[in-house]
C-alpha cells in the first residue's frame, strides 16, 4: 500500500499558500454544512505534490476520517484509464480507431439508427458503421437510460438499463442488448455521453483475449504503481473504503447504495466500476502529463497521448454546439473532446479559469480530475456524494486552484 504525501513547498513551485488555504477553507464549509461527508484534494505541480488536504468523514456515523489511503469509488473517471488500455492495443496493432466495432462485436454489423416517432411508432434505418473512434469519442449515436430527452432514452429504459447493466449479467451480455437497439443519430455526427465506454471495455477484452480487469490490471495498474486501484476491493481494503453518500430533498447528504465493490464483479465497467486512492490516481495523472511515461515505464508514446487530449469533435465544435440536447448547458461551452477527456479549446468561454488544453473528466459521485499542460498542473479531489441537483464545485475548485497560481 502506498500514500500519496506532499513533495514541496507550494511556494517552491509557483503556488500560495494563502490562496490554497482559502481552497481548502471553502470546501470545508461544505462539509461544516453537511453537503459533503469529507474530501481529498491534491495539487501537484512539474510531477510534484505541493498541496494535499484531507478533511471531513469517509463514513460520517462510524466517525471515520478522510485519509490520504482511503478508496473512492471513481465512476466515470474510469473511462480515461479504459481509454488508456484501449490506446496500448491500438500501438500494438491489435486495435484501430478506424475499425467497425462488429469486428470484434458482430452483433454491432447492423446497427438501426432513429428515424421518427416514439414507443410502438418509433422509425429507424440502416445506420452508417459504428468505428472505435466513435465509441472513445462518445458520438456513437449509444446513450444512457437516465436521461429523458429522447425516444430512445426511454427505449434504454424498457430494456431494464437503469443502471447502464441489465442486472446479473456480463458485460458481454449488456453489450448484445445495447446493439439491439437504435442509435440515437449516425456515428460521428453528434455527442452524447453514454454507455460507450462500457462497448469499448468489451471491445478491449476481445481484442486482447483477457477480461477488463485482468487486462488493465497487467497493463495499467501494475506498471504505474496503482497498487490498490481494481474493480473490486479485498477485505483489507474495505475498511478504506469511502460511505458513498446520496443527496436528500433539503440539500443534505445521506448513505445510499454504491457498486457491490466487495468481490469481483460479474458485470465489468470500463465506464464507472474502478476504484481508487488518491496516490492511484495521482500516478496516473503524472503518467498523462508525462506524456504517456511514468519512473521508466512507459505506456504510450507521446503522439497518442497528444491524440488523446485533442479535440476530436468536428469542425473544431465543443460539447455544448456539438452536443445532444442534454448537454446544451453553459458548463459545456468551450469544452471539446479528445478520446475519453474533456479538452478546453476555448479557454475564455468556459465557466471557470482553465488552460487552454486542459484535460480531464468527473465522476457522478463528485470526483474530479485535470491535467493543465500550460500551468504543468495535476489536480484531483476526491468525495463520495451523488447529487440531485447541480453544484458549483467544479467551477470553485477550478478558480480557487487558479488564483494559487503566482508563477507561470
Amino acid at each position: 500500500m502506498a500514500q500519496l504525501r506532499q513533495e514541496v513547498d507550494p511556494s517552491e513551485v509557483g503556488l500560495d499558500v494563502k490562496a490554497l488555504d482559502r481552497l481548502d477553507q471553502h470546501f470545508a464549509h461544505y462539509v461544516d454544512e453537511g453537503r459533503l461527508p469529507g474530501f481529498l484534494v491534491s495539487v501537484a505541480r512539474a510531477g510534484r505534490v505541493a498541496h494535499l488536504t484531507t478533511h471531513g468523514r469517509r463514513d460520517v456515523a462510524a466517525g471515520l476520517p478522510v485519509e490520504a489511503d482511503t478508496m473512492w469509488r471513481i465512476y466515470s473517471m474510469s473511462k480515461p484509464v479504459t481509454s488508456v488500455a484501449a490506446l496500448i492495443l491500438v500501438e500494438e496493432g491489435r486495435l484501430a480507431l478506424t475499425d467497425p466495432v462488429s469486428r470484434f462485436l458482430p452483433e454491432f454489423a447492423d446497427p438501426q439508427v432513429y428515424v421518427t416517432g416514439s414507443g410502438d411508432d418509433l422509425t429507424t434505418r440502416p445506420a452508417q458503421t459504428l468505428l472505435i473512434q466513435h465509441l472513445l469519442t462518445h458520438t456513437a449515436g449509444l446513450t444512457f437510460a437516465f436521461y429523458h430527452s429522447h425516444p430512445v432514452d426511454a427505449l434504454y429504459r424498457e430494456a431494464n438499463l437503469e443502471s447502464s447493466v441489465v442486472p446479473g449479467s456480463t458485460l458481454a451480455e449488456t453489450c448484445s442488448v445495447y446493439a439491439g437497439l437504435p442509435l440515437q443519430f449516425e456515428p460521428g455526427t453528434q455527442w452524447n455521453y453514454s454507455v460507450a465506454t462500457n462497448v469499448l471495455g468489451r471491445v478491449i477484452e476481445v481484442a486482447s483475449g483477457q477480461p477488463l480487469d485482468e487486462f488493465v490490471a497487467d497493463r495499467v495498474f501494475r506498471p504505474l504503481g496503482m497498487t490498490d486501484a481494481g474493480f473490486c476491493v479485498s477485505g483489507e481494503q474495505a475498511d478504506r473504503l469511502a460511505e458513498l453518500y446520496g443527496e436528500t430533498e433539503d440539500g443534505g447528504i445521506e448513505p445510499t447504495l454504491g457498486l457491490p465493490l466487495k468481490g469481483r464483479p460479474r458485470f465489468l465497467s470500463g465506464s464507472g466500476g474502478m476504484v481508487v486512492t488518491a496516490h492511484d490516481y495521482h500516478r496516473f495523472m503524472e503518467m498523462l502529463r508525462r506524456g504517456g511515461e511514468l519512473d521508466g515505464v512507459r505506456l504510450l508514446l507521446p503522439e497518442t497521448v497528444a491524440l488523446m487530449t485533442s479535440n476530436h469533435l468536428a469542425g473544431g465544435a465543443d460539447l455544448r454546439t456539438f452536443g445532444a440536447r442534454p448537454h446544451d448547458e453553459p458548463g459545456n461551452a468551450g469544452v471539446g473532446f479528445g478520446l475519453g477527456v474533456s479538452v478546453v479549446i476555448d479557454p475564455d468561454r468556459t465557466l471557470a479559469p482553465s488552460g487552454l488544453g486542459t484535460y480531464g473528466w468527473s465522476g457522478v459521485a463528485t470526483t474530479t480530475f485535470w491535467v493543465d499542460p500550460s500551468r504543468d498542473l495535476t489536480v484531483q479531489f476526491m468525495t463520495q456524494v451523488r447529487h440531485r441537483t447541480s453544484q458549483p464545485y467544479w467551477q470553485d475548485l477550478r478558480r480557487l486552484v487558479h488564483e494559487a497560481v503566482v508563477a507561470e
